[in-house]
């Protein structure tokens, strides 16, 4: 197929209405299924606790602070639960409230990077408009990362516009949280929610980010192909840091009406019809992303050659 392919021709109208059908049964099923993943990583730690439980348990969690994002990302597009009520209370007082991101607030902002992906008046264009990087800068934002830097600015960020009313559901997910891990016995396993927060989520943050629009081959085209990108992930890939087949990004932007449980069988149709043949939207996991995210090194120049 050519590069040229136009989307209508890879699929029809009527294929689309019929992936773009949310339903309440199959969100729920998500829904319980992030909350028993993250109930299981406190477990896993707190009746096995030894330095490798706590650890995977801290990577569990960082994954479920990136699936709880996800998960209200979808309900802010009303593309989760079928039901407009049941996208407003999951995204809100569940999946925003774990991560401290109201929903209303979020969706402003967030349809504005859908509207203008591809120009200068993308507001997520900040995180992602020097890729690629040297590999030394791609180093120490990492190293940043994982010291807790970037998680402490980012929380002060979050003091700093904290307001009751706004953030009451915050308030609320975390008191629950605690009373909860107090009943079961063992309230210091809290502080693993924050070790995640602080230390493990800022990372795999960076690298959703880098993987969506950081590698794109041109942002400044309005083309879906060459301004987002999707990443093919192995099941502890989707598991640490790609939950909630968050990983296509570029289908999502093309049809973000498509469930997030659908978005997977998207991806399949448009690659089976030619649409993506010819570009580099995909990568293959996040080894792939990081590699396609450093500039190559400069080639020496031979003595007496001018630049």
């Amino acid at each position: 197929m050519s590069a040229a392919m136009k989307l209508s021709d890879a699929i029809s109208k009527d294929e689309l209405r019929a992936l773009s059908q949310a339903s309440d049964g199959r969100a729920a099923v998500e829904l319980s299924a992030h909350f028993l993943i993250l109930a299981g990583a406190f477990a896993l730690a707190i009746l096995w606790p030894n330095p490798v439980t706590i650890v995977l348990s801290i990577l569990l969690l960082a994954g479920r602070q990136q699936a709880s994002g996800v998960i209200m990302h979808d309900c802010a597009h009303g593309a989760f639960f079928k039901t407009k009520s049941l996208n407003e209370f999951a995204g809100h007082w569940l999946a925003g409230a774990a991560i401290n991101a109201p929903l209303a607030l979020y969706r402003e902002y967030h349809l504005r990077h859908h509207r203008d992906a591809g120009t200068e008046n993308d507001p997520d264009l900040w995180m992602v408009r020097n890729y690629p990087v040297a590999r030394d800068s791609l180093r120490r934002k990492m190293i940043r990362d994982v010291t807790g830097q970037t998680g402490v600015r980012d929380l002060m960020r979050e003091f700093k516009t904290f307001k009751l009313f706004q953030n009451l559901p915050w308030i609320v997910f975390n008191a629950a949280l605690f009373t909860a891990l107090t009943i079961a016995g063992a309230p210091w396993a809290y502080l693993l929610w924050w070790a995640a927060k602080l230390f493990v989520y800022p990372l795999i943050f960076r690298l959703r980010q880098i993987s969506e629009h950081g590698v794109a081959i041109d942002r400044a085209s309005l083309d879906p192909r060459d301004n987002t990108s999707t990443t093919l992930v192995s099941w502890w890939e989707r598991l640490f840091i790609a939950p909630a087949n968050v990983n296509y990004h570029l289908e999502h932007h093309m049809f973000a009406a498509v469930p997030p449980y659908r978005l997977a069988r998207l991806h399949r149709v448009l690659k089976a019809r030619g649409f993506y043949d010819g570009r580099a939207c995909i990568a293959h996991g996040y080894r792939d992303v990081l590699r396609r995210a450093v500039k190559a090194p400069a080639t020496p120049r031979a003595s007496g050659i001018p630049a």
